[in-house]
C-alpha cells in the first residue's frame, strides 16, 4: 500500500508536468521502457538497486542511460534524477504503470487484451478496436497474445468486461448444455 501510495504521488506529478507541455503520450512510451529496461536487465537492476553502490554511482548510470536513449523529455529526466536523489529507483514500474493508467484515463482511452489461437493482422485489431470502441464509447488501444488453446475465434478483454467468442467457450458452453438434458 505504501509503495503505491508512493508511486502514485511521482506518477501524478509526472503526469502533471507532462500535461503542461503537451507529451503526456511520449512520457507514458519513455517511462515504461525505462521500467522495462531495468526490470529486463538484472545487472542494472543491482547497480541502481542496490543500496551497496553509492548515489553518485546510481546517478551516474542513470545519467549515462539518458544519454543513451537519445532525446529524454524534460519532465522524465527531472523525475529520474528525483528518484535516484531520494533512493526511490524501486518504485519505477509502479510509478511507470500508474502513470500510464492516469493518462489513459485522462485521453479518454480503455487498454485490453486481445487472446486469438493465431496472430492477428493490423488490419484485424483495428476493425476489432474500432468494434470495440463503438461498444465502449471510448477509445480502445488493444495488446495481442496468442493462445492456441482457444481452438479459434477471439476473446477481447476490455477494462473489467470480458467479450468471449473463442470455439473453446462455445464447446464448453454446449458441453455444459448437454450435462444438463
Amino acid at each position: 500500500m505504501v509503495n503505491v501510495s508512493i508511486a502514485r504521488r511521482y506518477a501524478r506529478a509526472l503526469l502533471d508536468v507532462a500535461t503542461e507541455t503537451g507529451r503526456a503520450d511520449a512520457v507514458s512510451e519513455q517511462v515504461s521502457t525505462f521500467a522495462r529496461l531495468v526490470a529486463d536487465n538484472r545487472e542494472l537492476a543491482d547497480i541502481l538497486l542496490n543500496p551497496a553502490y553509492s548515489r553518485e554511482q546510481r546517478l551516474n548510470v542513470v545519467e549515462a542511460l539518458i544519454k543513451a536513449s537519445g532525446t529524454v523529455e524534460p519532465a522524465l529526466v527531472n523525475t529520474l534524477r528525483l528518484l535516484v536523489d531520494r533512493n526511490r529507483l524501486g518504485y519505477l514500474p509502479d510509478i511507470a504503470r500508474l502513470y500510464r493508467d492516469m493518462a489513459d484515463a485522462q485521453a479518454g482511452r480503455l487498454r485490453g487484451h486481445v487472446t486469438s489461437a493465431i496472430p492477428l493482422s493490423k488490419d484485424t485489431l483495428q476493425k476489432l478496436s474500432g468494434t470495440l470502441q463503438t461498444l465502449t464509447q471510448r477509445n480502445v488501444v488493444l495488446e495481442s497474445r496468442v493462445d492456441p488453446s482457444v481452438l479459434g475465434g477471439v476473446a477481447a478483454q476490455v477494462g473489467s468486461i470480458l467479450y468471449d467468442g473463442t470455439l473453446r467457450t462455445q464447446l464448453e458452453q454446449m458441453r455444459r448444455e448437454l450435462k444438463q438434458r
